[in-house]
Order: C-alpha cells, then structure tokens, then sequence
C-alpha cells in the first residue's frame, strides 16, 4: 500500500468515527431543544449505545496500524500540515484508548439522565434532588480523568482539563487567574465608588420573544452566519453544536424584559458558530485539521463578537435604526450614548451568562476552584451549596438567594464537563490580545467615522474594527478570523498561534486595557 493511500484510508476511518460522534450530538441538540420530557430515560439508552459504537470506532485498532504507519513515512511527515494532522491524531487515539468502552457509555447514559434531572432541580430550585447525581457524575469524572492519568508534576484535574485546553495544567491557570482577580477587584472599587451612576431603565423595556427572536437572525445574518447550514432554536442554557459540514445549530433563551440578555446571548453562540462554520469540514471532516483548537480559542470567538463587537458604541450606532424597526416602540427614545453605557454597566450579579465584561471573570474563577476541589476530593458534593454561596459573598458581596441563581445555575457539571469553566476566561484573554491585532491588520478597510447622526465624529470610533462595524460592515471582520483562526483548524497549538498571530504569549494586559478603557470614560473615573 502506498503512503497516500495508507493515509487516505486513516482518514476514512477518523470520518467514520467522527460521523457515530456527530449523531450523538445532534442527540444532546435535540434534548436540549425539542425532546418531550418524558423521553429523557430513553435518550439515555440511546446516547449510551451510542457512546458505545463511537468509543470503538475511534478506538479501532486498524485506526492505531495506520497511524504507526503512517508516523514512520517520511513522504508524509515532511508536509507541515499532514504531520500536525498526524500528531493530533495520535494524541486523540492514545487519549481514546485509554478509557474503557463501559465508562464512555456509562458517562453518556448518566450524563443524560442527569441533565434532565439538573432541568428539574433548577427550575424547581432544589439541589437535595440532584446532589446524588452530581455525586455520581463527579465519581465517573474522576474515574475517567484516573484513566487518563496525573500529568508528571501535577494533579488528577489537569488530566481533564487537558481535553479541553490541551497541555494547560490547574498550576498554570491559578497562575494566570490570581493576578487577574486583582485587577478586576480593583476597577470593580474603582467603579463601586464613583458618583456617577449609569441609567438602564432603557434596557427593561418588554419586548415579545417573537420580535427579539426575529432582530437576533437578523443580526445573525448581517454578521456573516450562514442560516443555509444553520438555525437558531430556544434552549433552558444556550450552547452551539457544530455538528457536521453544513450543519451548525446555535441555541438562546429569551425573556420579555431586558432584551439585550439574549441579544448578547445570540451574538455569544452566532461566533462560536461562525467558528464551526469557517472549519474546513467539506475536506477534512473527521480530521484534527476541521477541528478547533481548544475551547480557549473557541471561547475567544464568541465573546469577541458578544463583547467587542456587540457592546462597543459602534455597534450600536448601526443596529439602533434596525432594533427599532423590528422591536417595537420600545426603543423610539433611545440613544446611541444611552444603550452603549447601559450594556456596560458594571454590578455584580448572580447569573454568569448574564454577567457584564468586567465580573464575568470572577464567576468562572469561582466555578474553577469548586470543580478543581471536587476532583481533588477536598470538597464533598452535598457541600457545594453552603461553599458556593459563603464564597460567592466574598467575590461579589452579595448573597446567594437561592441554588437557582447559585450553584445549580450552569448545565456543565450535569454532564461531566469538568475542566472546562477555565476556558472562558482564556478565551476573553485571547480575544483581547486577538481584538489589539485585529484592528492594526483592519485599519486598509476603514474609513472615517461617524457620530450616529451621519455626521463625521473623530471620536465615535477610535479604531478600525469600530470603524467597519459602525457601517454594518463585518464581512473584514470574519475574513481576517476565517484566514488566521479558523481555518487551521488544529495545526497550531492554543498558545502556539496566538504567538504567531500577536508576536507575543498570552496576557492579562490587552483585556484589562479594554476593560479599563471602556468603563473609566463610561463612570467617569
């Protein structure tokens, strides 16, 4: 056999997997989205199953034959993408074949039951209800991450952690987030003392889920999200599933007051979307090369187009006259200078995903240390409330009113998705260090600024994405992410490209410039 056959055949058998993968997925969609409830118990048999043949497809031996094979040509190691594509390949089969096929099925079966049981218990505000199942997953978790094995130097959590960030390590993201906290504690004074107060009456106007649903796929659209090979559906906790070349589901949740929660939380999902969307998946389907890179960098993706994008004033100086057209009276006597400083408040709050910019961090860093001590089996799950909310108090100095709005708020632990809060905050990291590069590289395609009136502003937007996207035009935006994230797929490790997109390693700096560049001005401070 050839070497381009050899490696052909290898990647025939990655779709394959990759295809059993993409159907337990559209599984989760589904009972996430439209599934009756009755159905859960069901959906855990099939998801189990399912788990099942995928484990062994991507656990095949032939699959190990293959890539040794392949790993020891030459022909083929010598092209640049074809070895990142092997080496990623290698690392998710040794990961694969270290765990039980039992274990991959039984996470799956428990872990659907759990959701609907974590469903209940949050609408219903009642932990005693799901502490045994949070019990249970923890302890499968853990098997999992024992199979898996400690990193030399460092601890059973860094081994789940690694499936999310690859070759990231608790040490280190205890590292990055300890200086952070400081930061982010300090402007939060900052801001706790000023005088000047910031109205959001504005954003409490009620307007019907059917129009917020409309203006979202509006937006959607107009930034560059493809409908044909998507869709935006209602869900208890938003999430994006890419689930297949041409296929790419975004989910949110709408209530009547304060439209722009789902507003952000559309804008959130539609990058991780475009992200899925910009993967070359029509040709590599299956392979590490139509993979993202690690939910860091995905995670950078959306709250890039959340946050720089939809929050900054130049946003809404283009979709103020749309918002208003498709959302009703409600924002006839609205302003630019009005919605751009209401949306930029920022107070602590209970709910994560409904977190402004500059406390976000601290709930994940919260979520972090939890999940990190659970592992560890320095915290007891029953214990999780009274922990949750005593420290919770002493980030944000507020107290928790109930598991609703406290431990129960966030679907992961339901799932066994241990090791992937830290990812948001890197992905705000690397969006901002991404943000500073993306402006200098953008600055040919911008013109000159406007105040909101049409009139020419030097001081409405400072820089060149600000420019572009005052004017509705977000096509430069999506094509600079498309060539220098996207489209890579895994070639590059996390750390490796922002270096080779920035010149420089991942850093606080650039987020806490955008932070403290927005909010002083806002608050005057």
């Amino acid at each position: 056999m050839n070497p381009s056959t050899r490696y052909d055949i290898l990647c025939q058998h990655r779709r394959k997997a990759a295809t059993f993968s993409s159907v337990g997925r559209l599984l989760s969609w589904d009972q996430e989205t439209y599934m009756p409830h009755a159905g859960g118990p069901g959906r855990s048999d099939q998801q189990a199953a399912l788990a099942e043949i995928s484990h062994k497809a991507a656990t095949d031996p032939r699959i190990g034959e293959l890539l040794a094979a392949c790993e020891s040509d030459q022909s083929l190691t010598g092209d640049p993408k074809t070895e990142r594509n092997l080496r990623e390949m290698r690392r998710d089969f040794d990961l694969a074949t270290k765990l039980p096929t039992e274990l991959v099925a039984e996470l799956a079966k428990v872990g659907s039951q759990a959701q609907e049981v974590w469903k209940d218990a949050r609408a219903n505000n009642d932990f005693k209800a799901f502490a045994p199942w949070l019990e249970r997953m923890m302890a499968l978790t853990r098997r999992k991450a024992e199979c898996y094995g400690v990193p030399q130097g460092g601890e059973l959590y860094d081994a789940l952690l690694d499936e999310y960030e690859p070759g990231a390590t608790a040490r280190e993201i205890s590292a990055i987030f300890g200086p952070l906290r400081q930061r982010l504690s300090n402007l939060i004074n900052e801001i706790s003392e000023a005088k000047k107060k910031v109205p959001t009456k504005i954003l409490t106007s009620k307007i019907p889920a059917d129009k917020q649903h409309a203006f979202g796929l509006f937006v959607l659209e107009a930034m560059g999200f493809d409908l044909k090979a998507g869709r935006l559906d209602v869900t208890t906790h938003p999430f994006c599933e890419g689930l297949a070349p041409g296929d790419t589901r975004l989910t949110t949740r709408y209530r009547d007051e304060k439209f722009t929660d789902a507003l952000y939380g559309t804008m959130h999902e539609m990058g991780h979307g475009l992200y899925e969307q910009g993967l070359p998946k029509d040709k590599h389907f299956g392979e590490p090369l139509a993979d993202s890179i690690s939910l860091g960098i995905h995670e950078s993706q959306s709250r890039m187009w959340e946050n720089f994008v939809g929050r900054s004033r130049a946003f809404w100086v283009w979709a103020l006259p749309h918002a208003r057209k498709r959302l009703g009276g409600a924002l006839a006597k609205a302003t630019v200078d009005q919605l751009y400083a209401a949306v930029n408040t920022a107070n602590p709050s209970y709910i994560r995903v409904e977190a402004d910019e500059a406390t976000y961090n601290l709930h994940v860093m919260l979520r972090f240390e939890i999940e990190r001590g659970l592992i560890a089996g320095d915290i007891r799950t029953k214990d999780v409330p009274k922990l949750w909310n005593k420290r919770f108090e002493d980030l944000f100095g507020i107290k928790v009113p109930d598991d609703r709005r406290g431990c129960l708020q966030d679907v992961h632990w339901s799932f066994g998705l241990i090791g992937y809060f830290p990812t948001y905050t890197l992905g705000n990291l690397y969006a901002a260090q991404f943000w500073e590069k993306i402006n200098k590289d953008l600055a040919k395609f911008a013109g000159p600024s406007t105040n909101g009136n049409g009139k020419h502003s030097a001081a409405a937007n400072t820089t060149a994405a600000e420019k572009l996207i005052a004017k509705g035009d977000f096509a430069p935006l999506k094509a600079w992410l498309n060539k220098n994230i996207h489209t890579h797929g895994k070639r590059y490790r996390a750390g490796e490209l922002c270096e080779k997109i920035t010149g420089k390693p991942l850093s606080a700096d650039p987020l806490m410039r955008h932070l403290e560049g927005k909010l002083r001005p806002i608050y005057g401070i």
